[in-house]
């Protein structure tokens, strides 16, 4: 039987730094990490290694050339991967960070592994100090999808998540129980926005 990840208690809203540098140094060496964020649980890895992107996918059980949405650190960061105008900037600031996944286009630092064939991306700064931790520790987006397989609902305990992925895991960071919600998914990618998926976060009055 396939060994399965270390689960790691950590402080959902003050997360020990020596837990996040543990889940920094797997990272960096091209694993999968687990972590809580403001909806799903996530799993994630560094975007800009190629072979973990791959391990993800096998792992998710999805077509490797479909893209995963990553995470950012805070806007300054948003604006270093994505094209943000004034306009869109105003917006994102009003509701990240957040329970939204927002697509917008890419700049030319993405690597191609996180485009679509629109050259858009999508991209979360989620309320999760964890996830935030994370990404200011690594230097770099991690590319994220929620901790479950297709056709079933993500898993939202981390002893689940271990019995049932924990053979494709390095480690989970375990923030207790989650909710069972998902992002809302905003296109701000073309001339006027487009709601793709109403999730937790609101929409209502974002447009006007």
């Amino acid at each position: 039987m396939p060994e399965r990840a270390n689960i790691q208690p950590i402080d959902p809203l003050h997360p020990q730094p020596r837990h996040v540098h543990r889940a920094t140094a797997l990272l960096e060496q091209g694993g999968l990490v687990c972590y809580p964020t403001d909806t799903y649980y996530g799993i994630g890895c560094d975007l800009f290694q190629k072979k973990a992107i791959e391990r993800l996918a096998l792992l998710k059980r999805r077509d490797p050339h479909k893209p995963f949405a990553f995470l950012c650190a805070d806007l300054g960061d948003v604006s270093r991967y994505a094209i943000v105008d004034n306009e869109k900037f105003r917006l994102l600031r009003r509701i990240l960070p957040g329970p939204y996944t927002v697509v917008l286009p890419a700049t030319r630092v993405v690597p191609r592994t996180a485009l679509t064939r629109q050259r858009t991306v999508g991209i979360r700064v989620p309320d999760a100090p964890v996830a935030i931790a994370l990404v200011k520790s690594l230097g770099r987006p991690l590319a994220t999808t929620s901790a479950g397989l297709p056709g079933e609902e993500p898993l939202i305990d981390a002893a689940d998540i271990r019995d049932h992925l924990g053979h494709g895991l390095d480690l989970i960071l375990d923030g207790g129980v989650t909710l069972n919600e998902p992002s809302t998914v905003l296109d701000l990618s073309g001339a006027v926005p487009e709601v793709l998926r109403q999730g937790k976060g609101s929409v209502e009055g974002l447009f006007r």
